[in-house]
C-alpha cells in the first residue's frame, strides 16, 4: 500500500514560485509537502543565473572597449568561455544553497523526489509509493522551452538560451532568431565580445513596453552596432561552409542572411502534461492552467502559479504569485493578484525597468495623473560615467499617490525598487521628494523628478503670493 499523506498544503514544482510557496507556508506553521521531478530550483538556477552571469561579463568587456573616453587604453585580447561557464557554474552553485533538500527539512517541509499527478479532486500521486491528500494544492510546475518550426533548424547546428556558454570561442557574426527581451541581452552581450550580431524578429523588439523608453534602448543597441530587423519571418535555415545561411521574408521579398552561429530564441509552453489535471477538474489550455484573479483554478482547493498559468516569465512575478496563494491558502481570504505590482526588467545596456501604470495604459484608459520625468543628461553621476542616455517617467494620481514608473539608462533594473514599493504601499510622491539620497549618485534622479510634483504648487499666482509675503516678513 502506498503511503498516505495529509498536509495542509502540497505544492507540485521546486523552482522560484514553488519553493517561495512551500517554504513561506512551512513559515507560518503550516504542514507543507513538496514535489519535484526536476531539479531543485527548476531551469532559473542553470538559464537566468548563466544569463545574468554573461551579462556581468559583457558590462566589463564594454567598460574595456570605453576607457579611452576616461583616459584608460586598454583591449580585449580573447575571452575565455570556459572559465565564463565556471563562474556561471559556481553563481548558481551558491544560490542553490537555498534549495537544499537539508534546508527545506529544516524549514519544516517535506521535499519527494518524483513526478506528481492527479488521481482525483483531493488526492494527488507521486509514482506508486505516496499519495498526498492534501487540504489545498499548489501547482508551479512552470514553463517548458520549445523551438520554432523552422524548416531546416534540425539540421543546422544552433544555440538556445540553455546553450549559449556552451561557445568555445567569440562569433564572427552571430544571427539571432527571436527579438525577445532575453535575445537582446545574449546579442547585446557577444557584441561586446566582439562578434557581429543581427537579430531577426517578426514584430518591433519591445513592442509591449513604453514606446519612447523602448525606443531610447534600441536606438542605443543600433549605434553600438547590433543590427535589428523587425517585421521579417524565417523561410528557412540551412547550413553553409562557414556557418548558417538564414533565409528571411519581409514585405520586399526573401532575404538570405550569412552567419557564422545560429542562436534560436526558445518559445515557452506551460507544462502541464502528466499532471493529471482532468482527474482534477482543473481546467487548461495551449497557455496554460486557467485561474481567477486570486490564482484559484476551476478547482476550489487548487490553486496555480508562475510560468504555468501562462504568465510573462520572470523570477520576479512568480514569487509575487506564490506570496498571494500562500496567503488565500492558509488565511482563507480572498486576496487578488495585481500583475501591475511585478516589476518588468529588460536587463540590456541602457536597461528599461517598470512597474504599476504605464503612460499609454494610463491615456488609453482616460486615467487622470500627472507625469513627471528627469533625464540622466542632468545627472552628475551619469556625466561622470559618461552614460547620459535615458530617463525616468513617474506617474501619479492628482493628489500625490504614486501610480507607476518607468526608467531607460543605466542601472535601471536597481533603480526601480524604491518605485515598486511606492507603487505597492500607494505612497505619496511628496515623501520621495522629501527624501535625502546619497551624492552623487543615480537614484538622485528619481528625487529630482519627484520634486518637479511641487513646481506648480510653488508657481500658481497663490504661491507667488504666499513666498512673497514670506520673504517680506523676514
Amino acid at each position: 500500500m502506498p503511503e498516505l499523506l495529509k498536509p495542509n498544503l502540497c505544492v507540485i514544482g521546486a523552482g522560484p514560485a514553488g519553493l517561495d510557496a512551500a517554504m513561506g507556508a512551512a513559515a507560518l506553521g503550516a504542514s507543507v509537502v513538496l514535489v519535484e521531478r526536476g531539479d531543485l530550483g527548476g531551469r532559473w538556477l542553470a538559464g537566468s543565473l548563466a544569463t545574468t552571469s554573461l551579462s556581468a561579463a559583457a558590462r566589463r568587456a564594454r567598460a574595456i572597449r570605453e576607457g579611452a573616453g576616461f583616459g584608460v587604453s586598454a583591449e580585449i585580447t580573447s575571452v575565455d568561455f570556459a572559465r565564463l561557464r565556471e563562474h556561471a557554474r559556481t553563481v548558481a552553485s551558491i544560490a542553490a544553497q537555498n534549495a537544499r533538500r537539508e534546508r527545506l527539512a529544516g524549514l519544516g517541509v517535506h521535499y519527494i523526489e518524483g513526478a506528481a499527478r492527479f488521481t482525483g479532486r483531493r488526492i494527488v500521486a507521486v509514482g506508486d509509493a505516496v499519495n498526498i491528500r492534501a487540504k489545498r494544492f499548489v501547482i508551479a510546475t512552470g514553463a517548458v522551452s520549445t523551438l520554432p518550426p523552422i524548416p531546416g533548424l534540425d539540421a543546422v547546428p544552433h544555440l538556445t538560451d540553455d546553450t549559449v556558454l556552451d561557445l568555445r570561442e567569440v562569433p564572427r557574426h552571430l544571427v539571432v532568431i527571436g527579438s525577445t527581451a532575453h535575445g537582446l541581452v545574449v546579442a547585446q552581450a557577444l557584441h561586446s565580445f566582439g562578434s557581429a550580431v543581427t537579430v531577426l524578429g517578426e514584430v518591433e523588439p519591445l513592442a509591449g513596453e513604453d514606446p519612447e523608453c523602448a525606443r531610447i534602448l534600441l536606438e542605443q543597441l543600433e549605434r553600438q552596432g547590433v543590427v535589428l530587423q523587425s517585421g521579417v519571418t524565417i523561410a528557412r535555415v540551412e547550413a553553409a561552409d562557414k556557418g548558417v545561411r538564414v533565409v528571411a521574408k519581409d514585405a520586399k521579398g526573401e532575404t538570405t542572411i550569412a552567419g557564422s552561429h545560429l542562436l534560436v530564441a526558445a518559445i515557452w509552453q506551460p507544462l502541464t502534461e502528466r499532471l493529471g489535471l482532468e482527474a482534477a477538474r482543473i481546467k487548461f489550455g495551449n497557455q496554460g492552467i486557467f485561474v481567477d484573479t486570486s490564482l484559484r483554478t476551476s478547482n476550489r482547493r487548487v490553486y496555480a502559479i508562475g510560468d504555468v498559468i501562462g504568465a510573462r516569465p520572470s523570477v520576479h512575478a512568480a514569487r509575487q504569485h506564490a506570496g498571494v496563494a500562500v496567503r488565500n491558502v492558509l488565511f482563507r481570504k480572498t486576496v487578488r493578484l495585481d500583475p501591475a505590482l511585478a516589476p518588468r526588467v529588460v536587463a540590456t545596456e541602457p536597461a528599461l525597468a517598470h512597474v504599476g501604470l504605464d503612460e499609454e495604459t494610463a491615456r488609453q484608459g482616460r486615467h487622470r495623473f500627472r507625469l513627471l520625468r528627469w533625464t540622466y543628461r542632468e545627472n552628475d553621476r551619469a556625466q561622470a560615467e559618461r552614460d547620459i542616455r535615458g530617463h525616468i517617467k513617474i506617474l501619479t494620481d492628482p493628489g500625490g499617490r504614486v501610480l507607476g514608473a518607468t526608467i531607460v539608462g543605466r542601472d535601471a533594473a536597481e533603480l526601480i525598487a524604491p518605485w515598486s514599493l511606492a507603487v505597492a504601499q500607494g505612497l505619496d510622491i511628496r515623501a520621495i521628494a522629501g527624501a535625502v539620497v546619497p551624492f552623487s549618485t543615480l537614484a538622485e534622479v528619481g528625487n529630482r523628478a519627484a520634486a518637479t510634483y511641487l513646481k506648480p504648487g510653488l508657481t500658481r499666482p497663490l504661491g507667488q503670493r504666499i513666498m512673497a509675503w514670506l520673504r517680506r516678513s523676514g
